[in-house]
């Protein structure tokens, strides 16, 4: 019985594994459903009108005000980057930095849903300026951390200070609410007490570098600063209440965390119900309602507009010169898409809410002079399809899609006819003449060909859309609640009747949404890869013997898929394990291309279904692999020797040259065999190759290693190593037409070479590329070599440095680290970059059994 509920157990967890987007999507979906079946029994006496006058009797003060704090809020915002940077231990232009932070948080406010994230954001514009994945990474944890424990600490201070103003407010004691606020603040302070000095803090198997206490308290004044200028932007639009500041920081800081707990985009309808529930008995709901429509366009929609602005002017050309507009410049290019990318989803959502709200009286009356009703009716409907069409492109301009630009641009300059013509709503055509200035400045970003018909949207978009429709029917029913509704309201046309309009708006954004959602979600995948045709591969290796590196031979073995760039000069590599479609190294070919390629192959997987994986990339990638959404991690480091400093002289070559010299008394000889005199010797290699694979119990592998095949062996030279005439060992040499790097794929000797013959064959090539004029040599990556061992790395470095110190039972990753280091090389780091958001540690399980031929391949090593 036990054991039964073990299985159970096991397979309920693979589910939620399994689907836990889809899971996270459904129950964030269900949560805004019930927050607007919440919001509408808490405003059952307000009406609509009440609602815009509210908003009419707002005083220009407040709203000056209300812009202030903005501003201090997103100056506190800033620093929380800078404190960050600082806190990895790097420096980086404050301009830069501010514009970075700036955005990030403009786009994460507004947006709050993971494709448009502040993180990707900051991944984008810091990889440009030279920090790696990890220390981004450290940055996105640091900020993300201190803005959930300041809010925390400012929450828990106000609930102890004045709890018995909030109780009757929310109708919970007020000793509860010290003894939730106490118990936070002994958490916050005991953190702070063990972490003093930047000690690490341990929880079971969970390690953190605290930051030491001089971090602590800069950082919690700028969070206490932040949450307070943010709460008082809403404060001073509220009418005056007997409610003071301190305590209405406390219901702000609730808000705000429950609406981020919510996972909803950008807590929409959470923080407003927590709002409302906790001033409605102190000020009229109302008025409550106007500010808080004020707030969201204030504090969310005005810094997504000026970081716009800014990002657009540093593309005008007359700026370019001056050194801190060429700076910005450099980070806009990265910031633009994202940010333009916000913009469309906030104005399609707004074009979609209008359609559910009545017009201004004179300005349907201003129509009807001018205007048939079937114009005025056609313009409201289509209006919202307009919204509904940028919701959905805002995706592709954060990918940078040629076509996303183009049905951006045609939507926003149709929508701003349409506003027109629907209601004369000037307010909101110039926002979206806002939007077709910066599509139109920023144009040549948007290079990328993609069809947006074979892209499938993410969880996290659909979720956005349904969001979206079930906050229309949300205000359709509270703008028009004393309608009486009934199937004749579909089919009145009427200047006076705006609740049909409504509701066909509704109809048609919803059918649209959901043919959108079943098309994305049911499309067939393409699940085969065909490995390339002979054709494919005399173009592949015609690029390759043009280019620098040695590796790029391997796609010789003909077991990987190639996909070619659009003007055929650069190549990528890949194959398929499992969900994962997995190129191998940086594109080949044409470094112009890399961009371009990086795109194609991320949507290419993308559409059929899978994840895209970059196994074994340089640093020169990774911004590239940002631009396309992928996240990197640290998979080992490259040693390269320098073969113009590479002699068998001095100390530090000693061991080396007492090996070559004990192999040679042993009567070992070198010679390297042309590709063109290899079918002489093949025999003998296979002889050879058997044995190892025999000896080693061993089969062959594949994707990122060669394997003995004969036209693999007779594309390129071969070392040999002779012992009484007969072949003891080879290793064939990859080698380019650039003659830049050198390299060796299989190494194989037989079980009677003499002892160090390994060390001495190494030797022998590296002398041989050397007197051919080689700079370099290649001698592979090290895996999980070079993996930080702070406690402020992230939690994958430190798996890695633990396998690398104890994993010596399943691979020998110390052993080989320490042989390659024996040549003095150049350490490189290499990485696994996913795409999605995806586990990387199945990715890199998918390239493990790749390389392997499956699972049978890898036990068998």
């Amino acid at each position: 019985m036990e054991e039964i509920e073990v299985i159970e157990e096991s397979a309920i967890a693979r589910f939620f594994s399994r689907y836990r987007t889809h899971l996270t999507a459904l129950a964030t979906l269900a949560v805004f459903c019930m927050v607007g079946f919440a919001i509408e029994r808490l405003t059952t006496e307000v009406r609509y009108e009440d609602v815009v006058q509210a908003l009419a009797d707002t005083r220009i003060s407040s709203i000056v005000l209300a812009l202030f704090f903005t501003a201090l809020s997103f100056l506190a915002l800033v620093f929380y980057d800078v404190n960050a940077i600082e806190y990895v231990g790097r420096k980086l232009p404050f301009p830069q930095v501010a514009l970075t932070a700036f955005s990030a948080y403009a786009v994460g406010n507004t947006a709050g849903f993971g494709a448009l994230s502040g993180g990707a954001i900051r991944y984008r514009a810091y990889s440009r300026l030279g920090l790696t994945p990890e220390e981004i990474g450290r940055v996105i944890a640091f900020v993300t951390i201190a803005f959930g424990l300041g809010l925390a600490g400012v929450g828990s201070i106000a609930l102890l200070a004045i709890a018995d103003e909030i109780a009757p407010l929310i109708d919970v004691s007020s000793w509860v609410l010290r003894l939730i606020g106490g118990a936070i603040v002994l958490v916050l302070a005991a953190g702070v007490v063990l972490g003093r000095g930047g000690r690490a803090l341990s929880v079971g198997r969970f390690s953190l570098r605290l930051p030491d206490s001089a971090t602590w308290s800069r950082q919690f004044l700028v969070a206490a600063f932040d949450i307070a200028a943010s709460a008082t932007v809403l404060y001073v639009l509220l009418p005056q209440t007997a409610i003071g500041w301190p305590v209405f920081l406390a219901v702000y800081a609730i808000a705000v965390g429950l609406g981020v707990l919510s996972h909803v985009p950008a807590g929409l309808g959470v923080f407003e119900t927590v709002i409302i529930a906790a001033l409605g008995s102190a000020v009229n709901i109302d008025a409550v309602l106007g500010s808080l429509v004020l707030y969201r366009l204030i504090y969310h929609v005005v810094p997504l507009l000026l970081a716009v602005l800014a990002v657009s002017a540093t593309e005008l050309r007359r700026f370019a010169d001056h050194p801190v507009a060429s700076g910005f410049r450099r980070i806009g290019i990265r910031l633009m898409p994202q940010l333009l990318s916000a913009l469309s989803l906030l104005l399609g959502v707004m074009l979609i809410f209008s359609s559910v709200t009545p017009t201004p009286d004179s300005n349907l009356e201003f129509l009807a002079n001018y205007l048939p009703l079937p114009i005025v009716e056609g313009a409201h409907f289509l209006s919202s399809l307009a919204g509904l069409a940028l919701v959905v492109a805002a995706r592709g301009l954060g990918q940078k899609l040629d076509g996303a630009w183009w049905i951006s641009i045609f939507s926003a300059a149709a929508a701003l006819m349409l506003s027109l013509l629907k209601a004369v709503a000037l307010v909101e055509a110039s926002f979206l003449g806002f939007l077709i200035f910066g599509l139109l400045v920023s144009r040549r970003l948007f290079r990328r060909r993609a069809s947006l018909l074979n892209q499938t949207l993410t969880a996290s978009w659909l979720t956005a859309i349904a969001v979206v429709c079930v906050g229309a029917v949300v205000i359709l029913l509270f703008v028009y609640r004393d309608v009486d509704y009934s199937n004749e309201l579909w089919w009145q046309f009427e200047f006076a009747e705006e609740a049909p309009r409504g509701l066909r708006a509704v109809l048609g954004i919803t059918i649209i949404s959901t043919a959108i959602a079943v098309f994305s979600l049911l499309r067939p995948a393409t699940t085969r890869l065909e490995p390339a045709s002979d054709e494919a591969l005399e173009r592949a290796v015609d690029i390759v013997e043009k280019q620098r590196y040695a590796d790029a031979n391997l796609v010789r073995m003909g077991d990987k898929s190639v996909m070619f760039s659009e003007r055929g000069d650069a190549f990528i590599m890949y194959g398929r394990q499992g969900r994962s479609w997995i190129a191998l190294f940086d594109p080949i070919g044409d470094r112009s291309a890399m961009p371009e390629l990086v795109w194609r192959f991320v949507e290419t997987a993308r559409a059929s279904g899978c994840r895209a994986v970059f196994y074994q990339i340089s640093p020169a990638l990774l911004s590239h692999c940002a631009d396309a959404g992928l996240r990197a991690f640290k998979l080992g480091e490259l040693a390269v020797s320098d073969l113009s400093t590479f002699e068998m002289k001095g100390g530090k070559w000693a061991n080396l040259r007492q090996t070559a010299s004990r192999a040679q008394r042993d009567g070992l000889t070198f010679e390297v065999v042309a590709p063109e005199d290899v079918p002489g010797v093949m025999d003998e290699l296979a002889a050879v190759s058997n044995a190892w694979l025999s000896d080693h119990n061993a089969k062959e592998k594949g994707f990122s290693l060669g394997a003995f095949t004969p036209d693999y062996i007779l594309a390129q030279p071969v070392g040999i190593l002779r012992l009484e005439g007969k072949i003891v060992a080879f290793a064939n040499i990859l080698i380019t037409g650039a003659k830049d790097e050198g390299t060796i794929d299989l190494m194989r000797f037989s079980p009677d070479a003499p002892k160090g013959s390994m060390d001495f064959l190494f030797v022998q090539i590296m002398e041989y590329l050397r007197a051919e004029g080689f700079a370099h040599f290649n001698l592979g990556m090290a895996p999980l070599s070079g993996m930080s061992k702070r406690e402020t790395a992230p939690v994958w470095d430190r798996i890695g440095s633990t396998v690398f110190e104890h994993g010596e039972r399943f691979y020998n990753f110390k052993g080989l680290r320490a042989f390659k280091s024996k040549f003095h090389p150049q350490w490189h780091p290499r990485y696994l970059a996913v795409s999605g958001g995806g586990n990387p540690m199945i990715a890199l399980m998918d390239a493990t059994l790749l390389i392997g031929g499956g699972l049978k391949g890898v036990v068998r090593k």
